[in-house]
């Protein structure tokens, strides 16, 4: 199947520029960038695309066995990447994505320049054991992944405004409401299952390019700790407190995630 069908490809910006690639998260398409990419287009060449499953991507190409893991998604990106031969690019990857690019990194090192981070967790899931924080006990995860399953549109209204947070910007919640209640719900539970269960801890130490953390200052999804342990365990990486709350940055402070970006781009050339 084309790749740029499969997961609905586009590239714009400066043609010849550093290669900025966007992967939005669980619930989410290209389209949550769309605040971002404006900033970005003017410097860099920058690729969006959809996770299938997700937005425009090709339904069909969907199946559960590929998409059980995050290694499905992360055959993907270097699939992108390949495909598109664009050079080395700056992988930024939210939430969920932001392992699927530690894993394509770990995998293929010469694809990428650097990594962006943003508002990533290897690990939803405390772990008493070994005193790591995710901002979930194992409780927590069970009941929110039952919720989703009894009543998915009854979760997605609930969950949305609260990993978006900003409540004196309701406007923002929808979004991500709608945005959600727009997914398949069998599809949504099984990235679902994918995005809050996975365990990309031992992964972080396998990256060797440029990394950096970009830790909302506010996140109930991916608390201040997370972002501390993420940067602990990347050799050389580097953590930026953003002043932007709530887990969705490139919608809630648009102008401040691009500057993150832009900076990092600029060191890594």
């Amino acid at each position: 199947m084309p790749m740029r069908s499969r997961n609905h490809v586009t590239v714009s910006g400066r043609a010849g520029g550093p290669v900025v690639m966007l992967a939005h998260g669980f619930g989410c398409d290209q389209h949550m960038w769309r605040l971002v990419v404006p900033l970005l287009e003017r410097d860099f060449t920058v690729v969006l695309f959809d996770h299938v499953g997700a937005g425009r991507s090709d339904l069909s190409a969907w199946s559960p066995e590929r998409y059980s893991t995050l290694d499905g998604y992360t055959d993907d990106v270097l699939d992108i990447c390949r495909e598109l031969a664009l050079g080395p690019v700056t992988f930024v990857g939210h939430s969920v994505s932001a392992m699927m690019g530690v894993l394509a990194a770990a995998r293929e090192p010469q694809a990428f320049a650097g990594l962006v981070l943003l508002a990533p967790s290897p690990c939803f899931v405390d772990d008493p054991a070994t005193g790591y924080r995710g901002g979930f006990s194992a409780e927590d995860i069970d009941e929110l992944l039952e919720s989703l399953d009894a009543n998915y549109l009854g979760w997605s209204g609930a969950m949305a405004p609260v990993i978006m947070a900003n409540p004196e910007r309701p406007e923002l919640g929808e979004e991500l409401t709608n945005s959600f209640c727009r997914a398949d719900p069998d599809i949504a539970r099984v990235f679902a299952r994918v995005t809050f269960l996975s365990d990309n801890r031992d992964d972080l130490a396998k990256v060797s390019v440029p990394a950096l953390v970009a830790q909302c200052s506010v996140d109930a999804i991916a608390p201040p700790e997370v972002g501390a342990f993420v940067r602990d365990r990347i050799p050389g990486s580097r953590l930026v407190t953003l002043n932007a709350t709530g887990h969705c940055p490139q919608l809630a402070a648009p102008e401040e995630t691009a500057t993150v970006i832009t900076d990092f781009v600029e060191a890594v050339r």
